[in-house]
């Protein structure tokens, strides 16, 4: 099974009042901080999907950048574009949104070898909620995400209903080879300077 990495960096950024991808991260660019444990985490190619005129800061050599092709359609149409781009040079890919600067390569590690063969995901499930955005993906839901986008439908969540997908809860995450309860911060979202503070907090490097 070859492994790669999709890293969305687009969005609005509303409630952080500046674009994530820029972000500061420990004096690095938090979208090059990200696709640095992406990297660690996969074998294969890891590619970078920005919104359609976004200027992006340096990411890690190696890391392939791409635009969306259309604008202002959500992180469904960027998984798309990052599918395109990948093509037949892995089979499976973990997929993280840029907002995720406590996620690290033993947590994407532990969801890629959860994968089994009667499933097109692995989906975390944290306080209640699935992070579609921080997932492992066969390749081959290419079609399914481009069906949904030709309905009309931008949001990633809508992703996981439409193929066999493994959902796994705190319990089950933490039943994974070498994770503790505290790589459970993986899935913590930063969508505000509040948050971005907690999870300088929070971070192990």
């Amino acid at each position: 099974m070859q492994t790669g990495g999709i890293l969305l960096l687009g969005g609005a950024s509303a409630r952080m009042g500046e674009a994530k991808a820029d972000l500061e991260w420990f004096g690095r660019p938090l979208a090059a901080h990200v696709a640095d444990v992406l990297s660690a985490a996969v074998a294969g190619p890891v590619v970078a999907v920005a919104a359609v005129d976004q200027v992006l800061p340096e990411l890690p050599s190696g890391v392939e950048c791409v635009h969306d092709a259309v604008a202002d359609e959500g992180p469904l149409r960027g998984l798309e574009s990052g599918l395109i781009a990948i093509g037949d040079r892995a089979d499976v890919v973990f997929v993280a949104s840029v907002d995720l600067p406590l996620l690290h390569p033993a947590f994407v590690r532990g969801l890629l070898a959860a994968l089994t063969d009667e499933f097109d995901a692995v989906v975390p499930i944290s306080d209640g909620h699935r992070h579609p955005l921080a997932a492992v993906y066969r390749t081959s839901v290419l079609a399914t995400v481009s069906a949904l986008l030709a309905e009309g439908v931008r949001g990633a969540n809508a992703l996981p209903d439409r193929i066999a997908s493994q959902i796994l809860d705190e319990a089950d995450l933490l039943a994974l080879p070498g994770l503790v309860p505290a790589d459970l911060d993986a899935l913590f979202n930063v969508n505000t300077p509040e948050d971005l503070a907690t999870a300088r907090l929070r971070f192990r490097p």
